[in-house]
């Protein structure tokens, strides 16, 4: 059986992510502009959710098959990258608490404006983080990785 490119695989999920972060920036400007309306609403929760749950597991899986094989050659860049994670931890935990105070009083301004910054952070913070892993971190991995270090990537991803 041949096994998948992990490369490819984690920047499909991140193109995937892209396109939620898009949702979650629109459905956020929405809110600021217009106020709470159910559609927008909805549509930012959608957003969320595959943040809380593909996200998180994209990212537990670049932390434990991807960057230990990457601290083999180099340091500096998995260090800030498992930082973008913890921030994205602490953002999505604002942006949950806004979300369940809108539930609860959508008139509620304060907790409006919580939920539009906490989503505009977090999707800047995302993209930022896609971007170097896209750009930086893939491109030195597919250049000093070996076939078969690839292989015990993808084994632990898939």
């Amino acid at each position: 059986m041949a096994v998948r490119d992990p490369i490819a695989l984690l920047l499909k999920e991140h193109e995937d992510a892209l396109t939620k972060l898009h949702l979650l920036k629109k459905s956020a400007a929405d809110i600021k502009k217009k106020g709470y309306s159910e559609k927008s609403f909805k549509s930012l929760l959608k957003a969320v959710e595959y943040v809380d749950e593909e996200v998180r597991v994209h990212n537990k899986h670049e932390e434990d098959a991807l960057f230990p094989i990457v601290e083999r050659y180099v340091d500096g860049p998995t260090t800030s990258l498992r930082d973008d994670h913890i921030k994205m931890g602490k953002i999505y935990k604002k942006l949950s608490y806004s979300i369940k105070t809108m539930k609860e009083n959508p008139d509620d301004k304060t907790a409006r404006q919580e939920l539009v910054e906490s989503a505009e952070e977090i999707v800047q913070l995302m993209v930022n983080h896609i971007h170097k892993e896209n750009n930086i971190l893939f491109p030195m991995v597919q250049r000093f990785v070996s076939k078969n270090e690839l292989r015990e990537i993808a084994k632990k991803l898939l």
